[in-house]
């Protein structure tokens, strides 16, 4: 005859799973020694149980072989969890209009224009691969410009954007996988526009230097673009009105480097102990628009390693390629130029000890400067400086409208070395990786005021 359950012996193990519930949090908040990270640990914990609290979408079971399947942090224990090892995480950003699904929801079928809607179902319009990398303590930015030609699986040869909607995130980090030698994708994170919005509002806004006015209407969106130039803290619409902006002469590559802007602008105030407390809330708000198979665990490594690098490890860097020519094919690409790919993918993305980047000879290093000081000197005084250390392949390129307190020098291509070997030559400057310079260069230098106050010491701004 089967026994019946103790009644009182299940209540006790259901009040114990039940504290155990709360157990993670209390520990973590009483052995951690940073407040705030503890605070999040806590938080998230609570939150929710599930090994993947922000997971939106159902995978197959060959889907999620197409993510690594390995661990990437050291798990829960009295200490937070560390990264095991370098992870690659793909970030998609995902805009879905009313007209692009067959069965819209009813609330948006009559409002006479194509409506935001909450779905990760569509075109990406924005592509990151991103690693962090605890070995080198670097955090590496891949930008693909969602007009990338590549090969899609199911599809054939497409723009790159098209993956998202016809395969989700396996058919996205299959095709970027294969775009860059095969390289392992371990997790996914899919935000829609609607929650980068509510992101930012989260955070209290994002300050930003406009370069420029930027003016657009599209009726049928009800997208309404009106940014003036200048320094200003943008609310998330505002910071949306800048990221959608494509109104230029470098098109969807504007885009991307307004993106890298935003992202460092976002690096260097979101990161604060007082921003790393209000995570929980922050996270509340936009739960609904994010979606990614990272665990609690994973995230909470993550966020640990974020807040613990030194932000002059942060590098940003662009998928190399051209513009398609008109005429080419029947839609504008960007064409991907596969040799500068297999270096790039090399020295950030299986960078073993020791490596050493394809760098460029000095005379033919291809360096543009932009003036920030409304100087006319300024810029001249640099190329000076350069010719004099051997430096020929030297352009002025049209001011930078930001006003700079310290000259810029930026790896546009990636090159470290040679960004650094500049930076001894001129003295002075910030070295930043990422791609926000003058595009077909390897190092655009924005002169600030302290390029001035140095030529002036020395007296060369008069030996013109």
């Amino acid at each position: 005859m089967a026994k019946h359950p103790n009644t009182s012996s299940s209540k006790s193990s259901k009040s114990r799973l039940k504290r155990s519930r709360w157990r993670w949090p209390l520990i973590v908040l009483g052995l951690t020694g940073v407040a705030t990270v503890s605070a999040v640990a806590g938080a998230l914990l609570a939150v929710s149980l599930a090994s993947t609290p922000l997971l939106q979408s159902r995978l197959s079971p060959e889907e999620a072989d197409v993510f690594a399947q390995d661990d990437i942090s050291t798990g829960m224990s009295l200490r937070l969890p560390q990264l095991a090892r370098p992870v690659n995480i793909l970030v998609l950003g995902v805009k879905v209009l009313s007209s692009d699904v067959e069965n819209p929801p009813e609330e948006v079928q009559d409002l006479g224009y194509h409506a935001l809607l909450n779905s990760f179902e569509g075109l990406s319009d924005t592509m990151l691969l991103i690693r962090f990398d605890p070995d080198t303590e670097a955090l590496t930015v891949l930008s693909i410009p969602r007009d990338t030609r590549s090969y899609v699986e199911g599809i054939g040869v497409t723009k790159l954007n098209e993956a998202n909607r016809e395969g989700g995130p396996a058919l996205s980090a299959t095709a970027v996988s294969e775009l860059l030698n095969d390289t392992r994708i371990d997790r996914y994170v899919r935000i829609n526009v609607q929650g980068v919005e509510k992101l930012v509002d989260a955070l209290g806004g994002v300050d930003v230097y406009v370069p420029k006015d930027m003016k657009y209407r599209d009726e049928s969106q009800h997208l309404y673009i009106d940014l003036k130039e200048g320094e200003q803290t943008l609310n998330g619409d505002q910071a949306m009105q800048f990221l959608r902006y494509r109104y230029d002469e470098t098109g969807d590559i504007g885009r991307v480097q307004r993106q890298q802007t935003l992202m460092r602008a976002m690096q260097e105030q979101t990161l604060s102990p007082s921003t790393l407390a209000r995570l929980p809330q922050i996270f509340s708000v936009v739960q609904s628009h994010i979606d990614t198979n990272l665990s609690v665990e994973e995230l909470l490594a993550l966020m640990g390693f974020a807040s613990r690098m030194d932000r002059s490890h942060m590098q940003m860097v662009m998928l190399p390629g051209n513009f398609s020519s008109p005429g080419q094919y029947n839609l504008s690409y960007w064409i991907p130029q596969e040799r500068a790919i297999d270096q790039m993918v090399a020295q950030y993305f299986r960078r073993a000890s020791g490596y050493v980047g394809d760098r460029r000879a000095i005379n033919s290093l291809r360096v543009a400067i932009q003036d920030s000081t409304d100087n006319s000197d300024a810029a001249r005084t640099i190329v000076n400086r350069l010719n004099e250390a051997g430096y020929w392949n030297v352009q002025i390129a049209r001011d930078w409208n930001e006003p700079l307190t310290e000259t810029r020098i930026i790896a546009q291509g990636g090159d470290a070395e040679s960004a650094a070997t500049i930076q001894s030559v001129l003295g002075l400057g910030e070295v930043r990786i990422e791609s926000t310079g003058v595009l077909q260069t390897d190092i655009t230098i924005q002169v600030g005021q302290d390029w001035l106050r140095q030529t002036a010491s020395s007296g060369e701004s008069n030996a013109l």
